[in-house]
């Protein structure tokens, strides 16, 4: 739950949760939500946006990710009623620049990746690439297709379908999830992922937003601190941490 980028704005600019540490593995999340000032009735569109970096101080690489998961805040939703959807056929392989070319209509972010590449007899080779995320369907139901592309050793494309699921109760309402085929577990270890969440559109000759959301004050209350999002990391081996951002809000008006 995947350093979501980006076109993000300097890491400076953004929020950072508690560094999450487990032995020598380390998970730092980063993130941010635009604008912050929010109705308390009603949503108003928003961008989010969201950066995690892996690290193992105990060796050259960390253990291989294997899943990520990001709840997002109840009062945040998701909209892509009418959005074009991306077939995965289209995208998968596919560089970024012909990614775009064949679903541009159906694009809802923009990101990074970085990752060590393990060579034979030699020291990791560190990667970085590209992430766009389109709306999709898969088996019928909504998706984010996550289309990765670097350059660095060999050209390299993979899709990963980002499923999307209802949380019934608690603090969080949304939650994003993906799983790293088994196949890349020997060969590229994820360090860092970056993505930025925005999309706004027309669908049946009115204004809509992929994401919206509302600030959580209680009456009387001008602001209030929230939890933004949960992101949890899962790796081979068995190991998973999971950090929370806290973000503030004002209320509109």
């Amino acid at each position: 739950m995947l350093c979501i980028a980006l076109l993000l704005s300097a890491a400076a600019s953004l929020a950072q949760a508690e560094p999450v540490q487990q032995g020598g593995l380390r998970v730092t999340v980063q993130g941010e939500i635009a604008p912050r000032t929010l109705p308390r009735e009603g949503v108003a569109p928003v961008a989010v946006d969201v950066r995690g970096r892996i690290e193992n101080r105990k060796s050259s690489a960390p253990p291989s990710l294997r899943r990520l998961e990001i709840a997002i805040n109840r009062q945040g939703r998701l909209d892509y009623r009418g959005l074009p959807v991306c077939p995965l056929a289209r995208i998968q392989p596919a560089t970024s620049q012909n990614a775009l070319a064949a679903c541009r209509s159906s694009l809802v972010g923009q990101g990074s990746f970085s990752a060590d590449v393990a060579i034979p007899q030699q020291s990791p080779f560190p990667s970085r690439g590209k992430l766009l995320a389109f709306n999709g369907r898969e088996h019928g139901k909504p998706v984010i297709f996550a289309h990765v592309y670097g350059t660095e050793p060999v050209p390299t494309s993979l899709t990963l379908p980002m499923r999307i699921s209802t949380i019934r109760r608690g603090t969080f309402g949304t939650l994003l999830s993906t799983s790293l085929p088994r196949v890349t577990s020997k060969i590229a270890f994820v360090t860092g992922i970056s993505l930025r969440l925005e999309r706004r559109f027309r669908y049946r000759s009115e204004a809509h937003s992929y994401l919206a959301a509302s600030c959580p004050a209680p009456r009387g209350f001008s602001s209030a601190v929230f939890p933004l999002l949960r992101a949890t990391f899962a790796f081979e081996g068995g190991r998973t941490l999971k950090s929370v951002l806290i973000r503030r809000c004002a209320v509109r008006g």
